[in-house]
Parts: C-alpha cells; sequence; structure tokens
C-alpha cells in the first residue's frame, strides 16, 4: 500500500503539472492583455494606413515605433524608419513583436526569419477589403471587439453620408492625385468613393482599355473639353494645390467646376491612405453634393 500510494502521488503531481502547463498554454492563446498579442506586445509599423488602423482599434499603446510618414494620429512615435526602402536591422532594433508594412516580400521573409511576426497588406479593390484588414489585424492583435465595432461604426456613417446627399447621376468630376494631371478613374478604389453618389468620372474613357491601370495622365485640352463639374484635388499638401491655382491654369477659368465654385481641396493623407479615416474622405465628398445640390 505504501509503495502503490507513493508511486501514485508522483503521478498525481505530473498531472496537476500537465494541467497547469495547459491551462498556461490557453491563456497564452486567448489574447488576454497578458500575452504577445495584449499589453506586452511590441508593435513596428511602417505603413501609414496600418499605424492608423492599429490606434483606431485600441492597440496604439504597444506601438513603439512608426516610419517617418505615420504623423497620424498624432501620438504615434514618429522615428526615422522608411517604409519605401525598410531596413530590417533598423526594425529589429526596436525588438518588435509584430511588424505591420505593405506587401512585405523579401523584407517580410527576412523578419521572419528573425522570429518577428509580420502584418502585411495591399492596397485595397473594394470597401470590402478595408473592412477585411481592420478585422485581420484586430485578430493578430487580439483586438477583435474593437476591429468589429470599428468596422460596424464606419460602414454606419458611411451609409448615412451616402443617404443624406442628393443624386448626383449625370454629374461629372475629375479627381486631381498631382499637378501634373494624373487621376483615378471608376475602377479606382477611390473612385469607387464616387461611384457610391452616382458621380460620372471623366478620366474613364481615357483608360477604357484598362491599360493605365486605372491611373491615366490627362491634358489641359482634354480637361477643357470634358468640363468636369466638380474638381476634387488630392494635391493640396504635396504640390501645393488649391482653387486659386487651378482657376489660374490656361483654360480653366472657363470650366464649370471653377466657375461654380466647385472645387473640393481635400487632405491628400485622408484620399491616399483607406483606414478609419475614410470616412472622412466619404463625408467630403457627401458634403460638397449637399452644398450645391448636385446640381448639374
Amino acid at each position: 500500500m505504501t509503495t502503490t500510494s507513493t508511486g501514485r502521488a508522483p503521478l498525481r503531481a505530473k498531472l496537476l503539472l500537465l494541467l497547469l502547463a495547459m491551462a498556461i498554454v490557453t491563456a497564452a492563446c486567448s489574447g488576454t492583455p497578458d500575452d504577445a498579442q495584449g499589453a506586452g506586445q511590441r508593435i513596428v509599423s511602417i505603413s501609414p494606413t496600418a499605424t492608423e488602423m492599429v490606434f483606431a482599434i485600441g492597440a496604439g499603446d504597444r506601438v513603439v515605433a512608426v516610419d517617418q510618414f505615420s504623423y497620424y494620429p498624432e501620438e504615434a512615435p514618429v522615428t526615422d524608419l522608411d517604409g519605401w526602402n525598410p531596413n530590417i536591422e533598423a526594425i529589429a532594433s526596436y525588438d518588435p513583436d509584430l511588424v505591420l508594412m505593405q506587401t512585405s516580400g523579401d523584407v517580410g521573409a527576412s523578419l521572419e526569419a528573425l522570429g518577428i511576426e509580420v502584418w502585411a497588406h495591399d492596397a485595397p479593390f473594394a470597401f470590402e477589403d478595408v473592412y477585411v484588414q481592420i478585422e485581420s489585424l484586430g485578430e493578430i492583435t487580439g483586438q477583435d471587439a474593437e476591429a468589429a465595432a470599428l468596422v460596424t461604426d464606419m460602414r454606419s456613417r458611411i451609409d448615412e453620408l451616402v443617404a443624406a446627399a442628393p443624386d448626383a447621376s449625370g454629374l461629372t468630376y475629375y479627381h486631381e492625385l498631382d499637378n501634373t494631371l494624373y487621376t483615378v478613374t471608376s475602377g479606382t478604389f477611390i473612385g469607387q468613393v464616387y461611384g457610391l453618389f452616382g458621380l460620372a468620372n471623366v478620366a474613364d474613357p481615357v483608360d477604357a482599355d484598362g491599360s493605365a491601370w486605372g491611373y491615366p495622365q490627362l491634358s489641359d485640352e482634354y480637361l477643357v473639353d470634358a468640363d468636369p463639374g466638380i474638381i476634387f484635388l488630392a494635391d493640396t499638401l504635396c504640390c501645393g494645390q488649391d482653387a486659386q491655382t487651378v482657376a489660374a491654369r490656361p483654360g480653366w477659368d472657363q470650366l464649370t467646376a471653377v466657375r461654380a465654385g466647385r472645387i473640393v481641396e481635400l487632405d491628400d493623407d485622408i484620399v491616399s491612405r483607406w483606414g478609419p479615416r475614410l470616412v472622412d474622405f466619404v463625408a467630403a465628398v457627401s458634403g460638397v453634393l449637399v452644398s450645391v445640390g448636385a446640381a448639374g
């Protein structure tokens, strides 16, 4: 009996230790604040869009460094990290558990070889892609509920903004990417924003065959002939463009958009980043349509 009893005691102890170990592993995978997907997680973002997303879902306090263009929100810890030409050693020097970046490629593989998790994203083709990315980021940071709530709020607010605007069918527009007259077509993600309101893109015929991948360069002559009803400037920061510079272009003072005062000065960053501030972009379009009554 004594021998049997003595033999069982270590067995019970081993079982208890095994159960304890399993409990620890389960807790480590549960997304609690004590694991890697919680308060102790160290995040580096070299994508301005990802930076905005991670702060919006409530994981900003884990971000230890961001690239030089991730200056929104204000509390983002901006460094000289280069998102366009990532330096693996520089990124690793911040001892991250997770790196957020756009289209990782070889850099992502190198970081993963160092034991660093990488979350990479591509540019979206549709609105749903944005929501999927936010939810994916929520999953990898343990902020699933916050990400889902953000997506729900974005959907609701965008629906309200579209519903608040009058029907813009038949009203044409031109979206300017830079002052060399590069633009977007309806097939791009930016073009889809305008498509929500029924706006017609004057650039669509130029890239009907898709050879410009939705980003054709127009000419002054073409735009004067097309005579857009609204001009949206997404080059106010990069290129210093505004209503005055546009009106001063040769022949542009005769455009309907210029004569009617329908030149909308957008924030380049908001338009080029498809994170939470996508709602602000939609709001800008909705606002101008409400103000002009979508009169052609």
